[in-house]
């Protein structure tokens, strides 16, 4: 099956030119995230092969459905790939709250033991 590149994920990969701003440089550092947002330099980005993997993905499952069988990316892949640390705290996007555990259960389904605060310690 051949497969047209969608136009935002078109538009997307056009517009990955270079390093992020120096502003967050540092703040991508601490996170460990300084990798990850250099990953894209100097590749070429296939927008067809990224298409057709996005229409083999099933969220329900979280995998790839692919003609080889099914593929699914376990946490340990994205640290052994991309470097990222997995054992230590998550990292989430802003929130302001005094009931944590409200908030894990919303975006988690489960209200965790290990809340220290905002974060939740991974082991």
């Amino acid at each position: 099956m051949t497969m047209t590149a969608d136009p935002v994920l078109q538009c997307y990969i056009h517009n990955i030119f270079g390093p992020p701003s120096p502003l967050i440089k540092n703040y991508l550092r601490e996170a460990g995230f300084w990798h990850v947002a250099t990953i894209g330099w100097g590749c070429k980005l296939d927008p067809k092969l990224i298409s057709e993997l996005i229409e083999r993905w099933r969220p329900e499952t979280h995998t790839f459905h692919l003609p080889c069988g099914k593929c699914t990316i376990a946490l340990e892949d994205v640290h052994l790939q991309l470097g990222l640390p997995v054992d230590v705290y998550a990292v989430t996007g802003s929130a302001s709250s005094t009931d944590w555990g409200a908030v894990c259960y919303k975006l988690l389904g489960v209200i965790p033991n290990n809340i220290n605060g905002g974060r939740i310690e991974m082991g």
